[in-house]
């Protein structure tokens, strides 16, 4: 198509440039919001009266409309990548506290019993057993919040070309050159697809003891994960 990668001057990257660009306001605010996650995802499992508070928080945070909230932190944090990513960090944490919640809360009792047993405490019990047979359901939300995050990191163009690939979107309408649009909106969802396809891929590496068929089972995947863990 005559014109896909001639990218305008005036946004100043290459097509790659804009690509990397793309990945790092996407991915930054999901590593964040992941590692904020955790403790909170532990206290909630710790003390159950906190999980409903804190649920309803971050759906409330989630519900704000995201340009608004990139408006409101113009005034703190200028336009600039900041003010795209903190908002992204903040939505991510609607998908990624539920999984954490839900896959922490599903390790067995007599797993923890058995990791009890053998020694662990709470924070080797929650690191080396309850973590990585939560893994699954971690990587679920990962998924889940990075494929939004691609997505919605191209709202930023309205704030000062902070979009990324979302900045091709306006170039398209001023320049009256439809093929910038296709090329965003194609790009985007190639990233989307690629990265929720490697996300896979590390579930399937972190999870080396979950059954690969139906014959074995979910017990024997969970014991083996605990062996794992004691090594």
């Amino acid at each position: 198509m005559n014109g896909f990668f001639d990218i305008p001057s005036d946004l100043q990257q290459s097509y790659i440039g804009l690509i990397g660009l793309h990945l790092r306001e996407a991915l930054l605010p999901v590593l964040a919001g992941l590692i904020a996650s955790l403790p909170i995802a532990q206290l909630c499992v710790r003390f159950r009266w906190l999980y409903p508070p804190v649920l309803g928080v971050t759906t409330v945070l989630y519900a704000i409309p995201s340009l608004a909230f990139f408006v409101v932190l113009i005034d703190y944090t200028g336009q600039s990548e900041t003010s795209v990513m903190i908002p992204l960090a903040l939505y991510s944490l609607v998908v990624l506290v539920p999984a954490i919640v839900d896959g922490v809360r599903s390790v067995p009792q007599e797993t923890l019993a058995a990791a009890t047993a053998m020694g662990f405490g709470p924070v080797r019990r929650y690191l080396q057993v309850q973590l990585p047979i939560a893994v699954p359901a971690i990587i679920a939300g990962l998924r889940v919040a990075t494929v939004s995050s691609i997505s919605l990191v191209s709202v930023g163009a309205l704030i000062g070309n902070q979009g990324a690939l979302g900045n091709l979107l306006t170039d398209a309408m001023f320049y009256h050159r439809p093929v910038l649009a296709v090329n965003a909106v194609v790009t985007t969802a190639v990233l989307a697809i690629l990265v929720d396809a490697l996300l896979v891929l590390v579930r399937v590496l972190l999870t080396p003891w979950m059954p690969r068929s139906t014959h074995r089972k979910p017990k024997a995947a969970t014991a083996a994960a605990l062996e794992e863990a004691a090594l």
